[in-house]
């Protein structure tokens, strides 16, 4: 009996491809943080020299970020005997800020002293901090490795100057340092409707927390 001719060129080609796709491919680890966020965002703060209560990490303006604020223990004295305490409802709290209305309204009893992300990569981090850089200090927090890269170098470097944030390391001990020093010469915005949801929102965290500040009895 006669053999039947194949296709050799064929049955190597598909011998090559069924064999390329059972290689093993190299998986890359994932980043993770070497320690919790809160725990970074307290060594974070005294490395920025920020002073005030770390609060827990808690979503603002559709952000996960952690406040370091502290209590101004007079404007919240006066918004006791006033019957006034943190205003949860953004409407109100918008209305503040009205012409007509902005001689009554309660002070803002919270002193944010500055905001920081902590994240795994460099633009979710940088997404976070960017809204609250426009009223004040923010910083990202960062797993050492994720600023060792060519996009951290090339893209998220420039970035952070132009919006004035810091950027704080940390290795996967969890020791810090100081990668870029945040940028104070920067136009701020005034206080508006969105500033004043923040503080009211920080002024509930600050009342909420288990660590009270130093300055108040």
């Amino acid at each position: 009996m006669a053999a039947t001719p194949q296709n050799t060129e064929s049955s190597a080609v598909t011998g090559s491809a069924k064999r390329s796709r059972s290689l093993p491919s190299r998986v890359v680890p994932p980043i993770e943080l070497p320690a919790s966020t809160g725990e970074l965002a307290r060594k974070a703060a005294a490395l920025l020299g920020w002073h005030g209560v770390v609060l827990p990490e808690t979503t603002v303006l559709g952000r996960k970020v952690c406040v370091v604020a502290r209590l101004r223990t007079d404007v919240h004295a006066e918004r006791i005997a006033m019957g006034v305490g943190p205003v949860a409802d953004r409407a109100t709290v918008d209305t503040w800020t009205w012409p007509e209305l902005a001689a009554t309204a309660p002070a803002p009893a919270a002193e944010i002293i500055g905001v920081l992300a902590v994240a795994r990569h460099w633009r979710t981090a940088m997404a976070s901090a960017v809204p609250f850089a426009r009223y004040g200090e923010a910083a990202m927090v960062l797993p050492s490795p994720a600023v060792l890269t060519e996009d951290y170098v090339g893209n998220c470097l420039p970035r952070a100057r132009a919006y004035g944030l810091a950027v704080v390391s940390a290795d996967p001990n969890a020791m810090i340092d100081l990668d870029l020093e945040g940028r104070a010469e920067r136009i701020l915005l005034d206080e508006d409707p969105v500033s004043r949801f923040v503080n009211e929102h920080v002024y509930d965290q600050l009342l909420r927390a288990t660590e009270v500040p130093a300055d108040v009895d």
